[in-house]
């Protein structure tokens, strides 16, 4: 008999992806991260076993659809919000908003903890797939946009995003008769906070699917409906500056809408960042940053809070 244990695979069919290929697992790494900067007390992240489910109530071609974002509407007197902006406090936002899904809208993610060392910012469309949608309608590959989109706001509250923004959220959803909504995170906490107002929609009668990046995060909450791209945060609607990749993601969302069988189900995006995989070693890895940086980002983090605090504060 001969002994296979050690032979090598003959063709490429029988190899292995290397471990680097898995999806970044973003609940352990940001523990770890804001234990290495002094927080000792994990972030327990929202957590169920099921999900509601709504099936589509009409074909696609004859539904109501929207987008719900969280990103921010531009503000100048808010400090940079540009491309490569650092983390900017000052542009959060504490209560959903609406805007008129007619025209366009300038929404930036400096505010959120999107990947700023391997994606550029530029291109809002990577976050934003509004005009997107608004290209299906007019092709009858949806029945029509929504008269609204939704931003919703990345809250570290389980209860504040389950009991305040999910039925705001739902009170404006049925205001418009919508039918089914697209729901676009950016950041890891942002992630969480869709998926609890899926979650809600779901439960009263509102189909969804969420486009987003950080798959152990959304499935840890268990939702109806995931599309998960291996991305970068922050380019859950497809690659910037790429228009076939914005429209892949986009109709792999709409296709899940109409075929998933039952709840927590996942569709992986064949689509790929690149051919290098190292860009998920450097996300929050604390492996990877130095003490001084960890002591600098804590003290950065310390000033945020305060400027996050003013900027609630002033909004309630």
């Amino acid at each position: 008999m001969t002994d296979t244990t050690n032979a090598k695979p003959t063709d490429a069919a029988s190899a292995f992806a290397p471990d680097l290929d898995e999806p970044i697992r973003y609940m352990q790494r940001t523990r770890d991260y804001y234990r290495a900067i002094g927080y000792d007390a994990p972030y327990r992240w929202a957590h169920h076993d099921d999900a509601p489910f709504q099936r589509l109530r009409k074909p696609l071609a004859q539904s109501r659809v929207t987008i719900i974002t969280t990103a921010s509407r531009f503000d100048p007197a808010k400090g940079d919000q540009g491309p490569g902006a650092a983390y900017n406090s000052t542009a959060k936002f504490y209560q959903v908003y609406d805007g008129d899904t007619a025209q366009d809208h300038d929404l930036r993610i400096s505010h959120i903890a999107y990947d700023r060392v391997h994606t550029s910012a530029t291109d809002s469309r990577s976050w934003f797939p509004l005009a997107e949608l608004r290209r299906r309608a007019a092709e009858s590959r949806i029945g029509e946009v929504a008269p609204r989109f939704f931003g919703a706001p990345t809250n570290r509250s389980h209860r504040v995003t389950s009991e305040t923004d999910a039925p705001d959220i739902l009170a404006r959803c049925q205001a418009d008769k919508i039918d089914a909504l697209v729901l676009v995170p950016n950041c890891p906490v942002c992630h969480q906070s869709v998926s609890l107002i899926a979650r809600h929609l779901e439960a009263h009668g509102i189909s969804t699917v969420i486009m987003g990046c950080a798959k152990d995060i959304v499935e840890h909450a268990g939702v109806p409906r995931f599309l998960f791209s291996d991305f970068p945060l922050g380019n859950s609607a497809g690659k910037p500056h790429d228009a076939a990749s914005q429209a892949q993601t986009l109709e792999l969302a709409l296709t899940l809408l109409e075929t998933a069988g039952g709840p927590r189900t996942t569709m992986q995006s064949p689509l790929r960042w690149s051919d290098d995989a190292s860009w998920k070693l450097d996300y929050n890895n604390v492996a990877r940053i130095s003490a001084d940086e960890l002591a600098r980002r804590r003290r950065e983090f310390e000033a945020q809070k305060v400027i996050a605090k003013q900027v609630r504060d002033t909004a309630a």
